[in-house]
C-alpha cells in the first residue's frame, strides 16, 4: 500500500474480506470490530482491537476474512520521517539550534504487535474523527503524524527497557533475542485457535526448545502455554457472549478436539464450567 512518493497518509476502510500483497512504507495498521492477518519476513502477526502492529518500510501481505466489516485505520509515515522526530526528541536544544541539518541515522523498529495505551488511543480516534474535515498536508493534519510517531517512540523506549531484563552479555544479543522471542509471541497470538507445537514456535524463534522455553519465561514472566491458554480463554468468553455460538461451534473454532477438553480448562481457569459463564452473561444483559 504504498503511494509512488513517500508521504504521510491514512488508510481509513470498512471490509470483510480483503487481500493485498506487496510493499509498504513505515507504518501502524490497527483493526475494530475484527481482527486482520499480516505477514512479513519477520513473521506472522494478527492485529485486533486494542493493538497495533509496527511495520517498517519493506514487503508484506494482508489478508481480512470476517463475516462482518472490520474498520482498519492504518497510518503511514513518510521517508525519514520517525527519524527525524526521533532526533528532535533525543537532541538537545543547543544542537538542534546550532545544526539543525545535521546527518541523522535512520532508526529501525521492532515489527511486532503492541498494545494501544490510553494517550495513543485518544491520538487515534482523534485523527479518526477529525480526518474528513483535515485538508491533506495541512498543518492540522501534519501534526497528527507527529503526535503518534512521539507515541510509537515512547513505546520503543519501553520495549528497550524489556531488552535490558533479559540475560545476556551484550547489548546486540539481547535485541536479537527480543527480537525473536517477539516474533514466536506474535506467531502464538495469531494462531493460539490452532495445535502449536513447542518444537514448531521454537524454530520460529531460530531456538531450541529449552532456551526458547526459558528465554519466553524471562521476557513475558509466563510460559508459551500459560498464554496460549490464556488467550483461548479470552476468546471464549467472547464467544460465548454470543448466543448464537453453539458449544461444538466454539470447541473447533479454539482449536479443542472435543467439548469436554474445552470445559475442562474453561472450569480450571474461570472457575465455572461454559453453560454457567453463558447463563451467567444472560443474566447480566437482563439486569
Amino acid at each position: 500500500m504504498a503511494k509512488n512518493e513517500s508521504t504521510n497518509f491514512v488508510l481509513h476502510e470498512k471490509s470483510d474480506q480483503f487481500y493485498w500483497e506487496g510493499i509498504g512504507q513505515l507504518a501502524i495498521k490497527t483493526f475494530s470490530n475484527g481482527k486482520a492477518h499480516y505477514k512479513t519476513n519477520q513473521g506472522f502477526f494478527a492485529v485486533e482491537e486494542s493493538r497495533y502492529l509496527l511495520l517498517n518500510e519493506g514487503p508484506y501481505t494482508i489478508s481480512i476474512d470476517e463475516t462482518k466489516d472490520v474498520e482498519s485505520f492504518c497510518v503511514f509515515f513518510n521517508d525519514g520521517f520517525a527519524t527525524d522526530v526521533f532526533h528532535s526528541l533525543k537532541e538537545t536544544n543547543y544542537n538542534l539550534l546550532s545544526e539543525p541539518f545535521m546527518d541523522k541515522r535512520p532508526i529501525g523498529f521492532f515489527e511486532k504487535t503492541y498494545p494501544i495505551d490510553t494517550i495513543l488511543y485518544s491520538q487515534l480516534e482523534t485523527f479518526k474523527k477529525d480526518l474528513p474535515s483535515l485538508e491533506v498536508n495541512s498543518v492540522g493534519y501534519e501534526e497528527q503524524f507527529h503526535k503518534i510517531m512521539q507515541s510509537i517512540l515512547n513505546a520503543q523506549f519501553n520495549t528497550y527497557k524489556e531488552i535490558e531484563s533479559l540475560k545476556a552479555i551484550r547489548n546486540s544479543t539481547r535485541e536479537e533475542l527480543y527480537r525473536r522471542i517477539s516474533v514466536a509471541h506474535d506467531y502464538i497470538r495469531s494462531y493460539f485457535d490452532t495445535p502449536i507445537k513447542l518444537n514448531d514456535v521454537a524454530r520460529i524463534a531460530c531456538l531450541s526448545p529449552n532456551h526458547f522455553l526459558r528465554t519466553y519465561s524471562q521476557l513475558y514472566g509466563k510460559t508459551p502455554h500459560q498464554h496460549i491458554s490464556e488467550f483461548r480463554i479470552q476468546k471464549a468468553k467472547q464467544l460465548l457472549a454470543e448466543l448464537d455460538n453453539t458449544m461444538t461451534d466454539i470447541t473447533f473454532e479454539l482449536g479443542f478436539q472435543s467439548s469436554p477438553s474445552f470445559s475442562k480448562m474453561f472450569k480450571q481457569y474461570v472457575g465455572i464450567s461454559p453453560k454457567e459463564y453463558r447463563k451467567k452473561v444472560i443474566l447480566d444483559k437482563k439486569f
